[in-house]
């Protein structure tokens, strides 16, 4: 059921995690399939409980930029990977009580996503620390994964100039994949 936008088939609870108005720490196990060395994370939040089966109505607010991990093989990833400040999204202003979601996405090589979410209840930063502290016992990165940045580059050109540059662009890409552009 992981495959299942936008919680992995699973209902929004009510036993919430206490989450810093601040932004905290998210701590993930990555999942796969053997055969995929790589994979693209995005975390994203979801405000409120007016969306379907009363969770968010929608989990639209990037909470970092996309990133990629990487594995030593393409055996399962081994171990677990830890950001411990990831900060609310832009934009955004909580209180104390609030609930909402954080969305946690998986895309693997061939393109498919898994989906997993904490439902969260905001809460003051230094009660969180205090009950539920951050350190390298529950936050740490294992040395068997490894992080790409993921970035696009402008097309300096335009017009008819960048459709032969796209053209050259596919040509490559499909000669790189043992097609040949007809």
């Amino acid at each position: 059921m992981q495959w299942m936008y936008p919680c992995g088939g699973m209902p929004t609870t009510t036993n919430r995690t206490l989450w810093p108005t601040t932004g905290g720490a998210v701590a993930i196990q990555p999942g796969w399939f053997q055969g995929h060395a790589t994979a693209f994370f995005y975390i994203n939040m979801g405000f409120g409980t007016s969306g379907p089966t009363a969770g968010p109505p929608n989990m639209s607010f990037p909470m970092v930029p996309v990133f990629q991990i990487v594995g030593p093989t393409k055996n399962p990833y081994p171990g677990t990977f830890c950001l411990p400040q990831i900060p609310l999204p832009a934009n955004t202003t909580v209180n104390v009580g609030d609930l909402a979601t954080i969305q946690v996405v998986e895309v693997a090589v061939h393109g498919a996503a898994l989906y997993s979410c904490v439902d969260i209840i905001f809460a003051d930063p230094q009660t969180v620390a205090e009950q539920m502290p951050v350190n390298e016992t529950n936050c740490f990165n294992s040395s068997d994964i490894s992080f790409n940045n993921v970035y696009s580059i402008a097309d300096p050109t335009s017009g008819a100039s960048r459709t032969a540059s796209l053209s050259v662009w596919m040509a490559l890409l499909l000669t790189m994949m043992g097609w040949a552009l007809l």
